[in-house]
């Protein structure tokens, strides 16, 4: 069988569409919804999805505001430039580009930000909310993965989900979000990580299958029941290519699947915005 795609594109679009709606009330209320962005270093790949984060902004109608901070410029002034963007009122939300240089501490840094200008709903007090099922930004990448299914018609209720990593940025989080109640959720979730004995035991029971590990090529076909539902969340970079966490070749026996470009990057750039018009909404009252 071939699979189908589960491209990104699409999702994102109708996504930045009600967002551009959004921006629309705001602005006639004469609030310009801004996010902001701090990046430590000069990793080009970390520069680049900075750059395509201002790009969407601009194509949607928000503010952007970007620090940038040496890669030997200490942990100091990553707490100043978090401590300026939770005192800018144009900044609704922002984020710290991840991953940072070594010498600096993100979670620290991440600790220090305003919870409410948490435009990627990595701040312990939102992720406790997603804990609590409880209002808030929602982590962007596992939000972006979650609108992708919705889109194309795939059911989570009941669904055996296995989500391979858990790390706070994706595995976690995706798997809180899908074994929450509502729609889009209520999905039966299994996380498991590269440590695990007899993986694929796991995973070849998945009806759909989250990479989430960030490791290149790391879901082959022998590991995924025929028919299953795909999504490669993780990625890793090698100089300037992009390699996700399922290889190519799952598309084979999969039902769909992500590609390998074009799949959830589009949807996490998306959330990102969705999540920093709400904060701006939700000021405003």
């Amino acid at each position: 069988m071939a699979a189908q795609l589960l491209e990104g594109g699409p999702v994102a679009e109708a996504v930045s569409d009600e967002t551009r709606m959004r921006v629309g009330a705001l602005r006639a209320h004469g609030v310009v919804p801004g996010l902001g962005t701090i990046l430590v270093g000069d990793d080009p790949a970390s520069a680049g999805y900075v750059r395509r984060k201002h790009e969407t902004c601009e194509h949607v109608g928000l503010a952007s505001f970007n620090i940038e901070i040496p890669a030997n410029a200490g942990q100091q002034a990553l707490v100043e430039a978090v401590d300026a963007f939770n005192r800018d009122p144009e900044v609704h939300g922002y984020i710290i580009q991840h991953p940072v240089p070594d010498g600096f501490d993100f979670n620290q840094a991440l600790a220090r930000m305003d919870p409410a200008k948490d435009a990627d709903g990595l701040h312990p007090t939102n992720l406790g909310k997603l804990v609590l099922q409880e209002p808030g930004p929602v982590p962007c990448t596992p939000a972006g993965i979650q609108t992708m299914l919705g889109h194309y018609g795939i059911d989570t209720a009941g669904r055996n989900v296995v989500v391979v990593g858990r790390g706070p940025t994706l595995g976690r989080p995706m798997a809180l979000l899908l074994s929450n109640r509502g729609p889009g959720a209520d999905a039966a979730v299994t996380v498991v990580h590269s440590r695990v004995p007899d993986l694929d035991d796991y995973t070849r029971r998945a009806d759909i299958l989250i990479g989430a590990v960030g490791i290149p090529n790391f879901i082959t076909p022998d590991m995924v029941k025929s028919g299953a539902v795909v999504v490669s969340g993780g990625i890793t970079w090698e100089g300037r290519k992009l390699l996700p966490d399922v290889d190519e070749s799952v598309g084979e026996v999969a039902s769909w699947i992500t590609p390998r470009l074009g799949g959830v990057g589009p949807t996490t750039v998306a959330m990102l915005l969705r999540n920093t018009v709400a904060a701006a909404e939700h000021r405003i009252g």
